[in-house]
């Protein structure tokens, strides 16, 4: 079964087939209606049936041995998030999602702790950054939160921190980050960047060549929940010291070994390593034009629905809408209403998400590339109607 959606897909390359019926096909008929991708997308019959064989294999073999089969399937995975990231040199390590790659980060970083992000950065990530001693600076941004990269590079230069950190599409706003320009500011400078590309690998183009990147499995790259990576250059990945085994314990393995030890679900691993495989053999440009295009359709649907502001200019080259009440509607009643009487399925972001920059809960929309415009004129009825009722 795996190899007749690795065909699919290699058809969507070749123009045989349409991205969006490839991908409809190759997954389960849906209960509903899906918006919620930014949360967690659905995953395909062969990257379920991937991690089903492996946990049978385990069953048979036990799971240390079924563990060294799965090792290239792995190490395939490995290279595509390095080939995605634009680091096809980096070594990867599979975390169990984006916070906890980043807790290994800077967790085992010891170097100096200042760190340059974004007033919108993600609520977790701040905890993490704070819980590891990281003293933190703003960096400019416009009024869309969108860094401004010519006064941050003044900015860094007079002052440079330890490390720059860039999520580079945020959970509470679909807004692209200038990934590119940061990157060459960052090399010109001589600062290591790392790169939040939860909500960006798969989606806008994170191919820039960053020092560190970390991703999760389970939003735009359809894996399986519970599994992430976290990409670095080699040269910085030597100067790391994780935590924990004490090095004397296993001072002769590697640090990306030492950053990967531990209990950890391997079948989840393997569903990851086939769904990113999926994506490649798609072919990323092409998935991240349509992602475009769906985000350009969502908010066409969604601008003229009463008591709602899509903040998101239309044209914003992602797949994230998200829409702030102007008439006192309760995000999360109101997505619990779509849930319960519509099936369907979209995420209501509180404060805690970006808590240095929102001041009100939004209700995020977040279609993968399969959506239909007739997807967008019901949602855009029932959210009229869920408006009213909640």
């Amino acid at each position: 079964m795996v190899d007749r959606p690795g065909r699919r897909f290699r058809a969507v390359a070749r123009g045989q087939v349409s991205l969006p019926d490839a991908w409809r096909a190759a997954r389960p008929p849906v209960a509903g209606l899906h918006l919620d991708n930014a949360a967690c997308s659905r995953q395909s019959f062969a990257a379920l049936d991937a991690a089903a064989r492996h946990a049978r294999h385990e069953a048979e073999v036990g799971g240390y041995v079924a563990a060294e089969a799965a090792a290239p399937v792995l190490d395939a995975g490995r290279a595509a998030v390095a080939a995605l990231a634009g680091m096809p040199d980096a070594e990867v390590v599979f975390t169990t999602g984006s916070l906890h790659a980043l807790d290994l980060l800077l967790g085992s970083w010891h170097s100096g702790r200042t760190l340059a992000c974004l007033p919108g950065e993600y609520g977790p990530n701040l905890a993490v950054m704070a819980a590891h001693g990281f003293a933190r600076r703003p960096l400019p941004v416009d009024g869309d939160g969108r860094v401004a990269v010519d006064e941050a590079a003044a900015r860094l230069a007079a002052d440079p921190p330890d490390l720059v950190h860039l999520t580079a599409v945020a959970s509470h706003r679909g807004v692209v980050q200038p990934l590119a320009e940061m990157a060459y500011l960052c090399a010109e400078l001589g600062l290591p960047l790392v790169v939040d590309a939860a909500q960006a690998l798969g989606h806008v183009d994170c191919a820039v060549g960053a020092d560190m990147t970390y991703t999760s499995s389970r939003k735009w790259l359809a894996g399986p929940r519970g599994v992430g990576a976290l990409a670095v250059r080699t040269e910085l990945m030597q100067r790391l010291r994780p935590r924990l085994p004490p090095p004397d314990w296993v001072s002769s393995l590697p640090v990306a070994r030492r950053l990967e030890l531990g209990e950890a679900n391997i079948a989840a691993r393997v569903g990851f390593s086939v769904a990113i495989g999926e994506h490649l053999a798609a072919g990323p440009a092409l998935v991240r034009a349509r992602l475009a295009e769906v985000g350009r359709a969502t908010r066409t649907a969604l601008v003229q629905v009463r008591g709602w502001r899509v903040i998101e200019a239309v044209d914003e080259p992602s797949a994230i809408t998200t829409l702030a009440p102007l008439d006192g509607a309760n995000p999360e009643a109101v997505r619990d209403w779509l849930i319960h009487e519509r099936r369907i399925v979209t995420t209501a972001a509180e404060v805690e998400r970006a808590p240095l920059e929102m001041t009100a809960p939004v209700l995020r929309i977040s279609p993968h590339v399969d959506v239909t415009t007739d997807d967008l004129a019901m949602f855009a009825e029932a959210l009229a109607e869920a408006s009213a009722a909640a």
